[in-house]
């Protein structure tokens, strides 16, 4: 019998556990021995599931014993501890929802026990998915693999660097303005969000209701494909998904790069973006049209500029009024000293939120108000149709738009955690696709001083079968998506 080796992709394991090579149960005890070990240094779980990751090891072996295995069963997966588990902790990383115990499963939950995969744990984040850095979490910060001293990218911080240090092969996170592409980039991972509509938020913890999306992280594009295949589609239990066949998010893998029309915009290459970063990007570009791309930097955006100020009024907005249910009279933390119910619901929600989620409840209550509402929320909306707009026009002449996923690669732990505005600056480049609701993933490619960089592909709605073949296309010739960090454990 081979060793298990856990550094393997998720189509890798399946190939071995199909062929009997080992069980689901023996990955899945390797691999929870490895994430416990790994844990003291990367901070990356909040919750660890062993005893039904367990069961689900051993349903997953009857499975592939009866052939009626598919790719994802028998493989160890994290899920973002911000997607709702029947019976298990989920906390958002907040105090406000410390002990908080679901009594049924998300949707994609649900389907990712529906495919046979092998769930280890919830991972860290930022709380309620509001930060850029996995700093913001009531439990601590999570730390990148390949620096220590060094923030992993957030909100699904824990889920990218999870992948990225070789605990599990594949993870779960949520993206409402970068949140899963700027960690992978980060943490030298491949990160899909998908178009919005494409996968469930039914029984996601809310944060801004039209912007964030569930999607995977993995090492490469064929163990991305598999996830999203196992979780996308409409839901009777979600009005916002769409009623538009899930596709083989593989069939744009035979394309390649050849004749691919490439547009880059160079509004997203100006200042703030760092110089070796730049160069780690071009030399990408470089790649693909050596190998039959079509780049084309005649194309403009030009009201993305206006993203960053265009989500931070949307999103606020929205966190304002979907945080509001957190009172602690129905579920959660709850204090009870006070002399009033009014004084009690303000005083646990002053001690049950942290600092950036009261940041942008304020941000968008100010935003929301008479008298504001208009001149802020309503202007902020009809920017979004323009951008929207723009990305709809690029993509008629191009099949994807090639942009920086990160200004600049992974920053030191504590370095912008007191400077909101340098915090938000990191998802410059992301925001602009979740303001439009298109797909977009961040595949790595290159290294500077040691740490990872990574490049954004954006797609048409609905089409992320061509930045999975892109992203396949582009590993094919390179070798920066088989980089590991130093070994933690």
């Amino acid at each position: 019998m081979p060793s298990i080796d856990l550094n393997a992709t998720a189509h890798e394991h399946a190939a071995h556990l199909r062929a009997g090579d080992y069980t689901s149960r023996a990955l899945t005890e390797a691999t929870l021995a490895l994430l416990h070990a790994q844990e003291p240094a990367l901070n990356a779980y909040i919750t660890f599931t062993d005893a039904l990751a367990l069961e689900e090891a051993d349903a997953a072996d009857a499975r592939l014993k009866a052939g009626t295995a598919g790719p994802l069963t028998g493989i160890p997966v994290g899920v973002k501890d911000l997607l709702s588990t029947r019976g298990i902790q989920t906390t958002a990383a907040s105090k406000m929802l410390t002990g908080f115990v679901p009594i049924m499963d998300c949707t994609v939950v649900e389907r990712l026990k529906a495919s046979g995969a092998v769930i280890v744990g919830k991972t860290n984040l930022d709380e309620f998915a509001m930060g850029s850095s996995t700093e913001h979490s009531a439990f601590g910060p999570t730390h990148n693999p390949w620096d220590l001293s060094r923030v992993p990218g957030g909100s699904s911080g824990g889920s990218a660097a999870t992948v990225a240090a070789g605990g599990v092969p594949l993870s779960l996170g949520t993206d409402t303005g970068g949140s899963i592409r700027q960690p992978a980039a980060l943490c030298g991972i491949l990160g899909l969000k998908p178009t919005y509509g494409r996968v469930s938020r039914f029984g996601v913890v809310a944060f801004a209701s039209s912007l964030e999306q569930v999607g995977p992280f993995s090492r490469d594009a064929e163990d991305a494909a598999s996830l999203l295949g196992a979780i996308a589609g409409v839901d009777p239990l979600d009005s916002t998904t769409a009623p538009v066949p899930v596709p083989d998010y593989t069939e744009g893998f035979a394309r390649g790069l050849e004749g691919l029309r490439i547009g880059v915009p160079e509004s997203f290459f100006g200042s703030g973006l760092d110089d070796a970063v730049r160069q780690s990007i071009e030399v990408a570009i470089d790649a693909m049209a050596s190998n039959g791309a079509i780049i084309d930097r005649d194309i403009a955006l030009p009201s993305a500029s206006a993203a960053l100020p265009v989500y931070y009024i949307i999103a606020p907005s929205e966190a304002s009024a979907n945080l509001a249910r957190y009172d602690g009279v129905k579920y959660g933390f709850s204090v009870t000293d006070g002399t009033s119910v009014e004084e009690e619901m303000a005083l646990t929600r002053g001690r049950g939120f942290g600092p950036e989620v009261k940041r942008r409840i304020m941000l968008g209550t100010y935003a929301l108000s008479a008298g504001y509402y208009d001149a802020y929320y309503r202007k902020a909306q009809r920017v979004r149709t323009l951008i929207k707009r723009e990305f709809d026009a690029a993509l008629e002449s191009h099949d994807v738009i090639l942009t920086p996923t990160s200004p600049t690669t992974a920053f030191r732990l504590g370095e912008k955690v007191d400077d909101p505005l340098a915090m938000y600056l990191n998802d410059l480049y992301t925001i602009p696709v979740n303001i439009a609701g298109n797909p977009g993933i961040s595949i790595p490619c290159g290294l500077v001083e040691g740490l990872p960089v990574g490049l954004q592909l954006i797609g048409r709605p609905f089409e992320e079968s061509t930045l999975l073949g892109v992203a396949h296309g582009y590993g094919q010739v390179t070798d920066w998506h088989q980089r590991r960090p130093p070994a933690l454990g």
